[in-house]
């Protein structure tokens, strides 16, 4: 029996986007007509303007085709010294699904003294019918414990083109495995977070999904996409006792459960790689690098009681 990760299943082609970028309807240069035609340019199928505390619906560049998931960017400051924060950005639906916000509403920054005192603004987000994605979490100061003092999160970044670029921060997945192993159920999403044209294009995420705004909201819910900054992955699935990923030719292949990396290939060229899960663990991931050193992320396969006692009897 193979069980593959929500982003392989079936055979559609996968959408390409970017769920964090800014405008200069906040802090960013450039304009949103500019910004949405660069993205165009690039291939990618959607994007989401979200820029800092003002929400968008708006398509600024409708004749790309390429379409808008609408959103924006909240903030909630914690006491210094330094940067210290937590940033959501947040997700939703077409406005007459469900979105409880409304195009241009704008916000405050919040401050608060401890990071679980952010959890009415992530509450907010859900009660408008939001998704929210949980930012930057080493540029923002953040913990694992301060992450886990808030409600679950179903979005996280493990990659962001501007605060790597700028400050060398938030490029491998940053407390992920460890809030994997106490059981949160977290998928790893790749964004530019862009200021300025350089930041663009670096950072995205390839879904299973059609091509309109609930299908990729749905398919973020379930994890079915993967996380990349320039390689291709063709399929990561469970088939008896072997996790397998396939992908593009890459110099690097490492699978990850427990908090470390348990298995790794090194080659030029190769385009897949197999190992066995080990028992006990309750999922397992893998990631990619090619030769410029580009990564890409599967999201995990989570591993229940029911695989663990299925591999017992066989």
């Amino acid at each position: 029996m193979i069980v593959h990760q929500a982003a392989f299943d079936g055979n559609a082609t996968l959408l390409k986007g970017n769920l964090h970028t800014h405008t200069t309807r906040s802090d960013a240069i450039s304009s949103p007509e500019t910004v949405t035609r660069q993205y165009a340019a690039m291939g990618y199928d959607f994007l989401a303007l979200t820029d800092h505390r003002r929400y968008n619906y708006k398509n600024f560049a409708p004749q790309t085709g390429l379409f808008i998931i609408p959103g924006m960017e909240l903030d909630a400051n914690l006491p210094g010294p330094g940067c210290h924060c937590v940033h959501i950005v947040s997700l939703g639906p077409p406005s007459d699904h469900g979105n409880g916000f409304t195009q241009d509403e704008t916000f405050d920054s919040v401050y608060v003294s401890t990071a679980s005192e952010a959890e009415p603004m992530l509450q907010s987000i859900y009660a408008h019918g939001n998704l929210p994605v949980f930012c930057h979490p080493e540029w923002s100061g953040n913990t694992a414990e301060e992450i886990m003092s808030l409600s679950e999160v179903p979005l996280m970044e493990i990659w962001n083109t501007g605060c790597v670029l700028e400050n060398g921060l938030d490029s491998h997945a940053a407390y992920w495995d460890e809030l994997l192993c106490k059981g949160r159920k977290v998928y790893g999403v790749a964004s530019d977070d862009g200021h300025h044209p350089y930041q663009n294009g670096l950072g995205f995420i390839r879904v299973n999904a059609e091509k309109n705004v609930s299908s990729v909201l749905s398919a973020l819910e379930r994890g079915a996409f993967y996380a990349s900054c320039g390689p291709e992955i063709y399929d990561f699935y469970l088939e008896d006792d072997k996790a397998v990923i396939l992908c593009s030719p890459v110099e690097m292949i490492r699978f990850r459960h427990f908090r470390v990396p348990y298995v790794e290939q090194h080659g030029p060229g190769i385009t897949g790689h197999q190992t066995v899960p080990v028992e006990g663990t309750n999922y397992i991931r893998a990631e990619i690098m090619d030769r410029e050193g580009r990564m890409a992320w599967t999201n995990p396969i989570f591993l229940g009681k029911d695989y663990w006692d299925c591999r017992k009897k066989h």
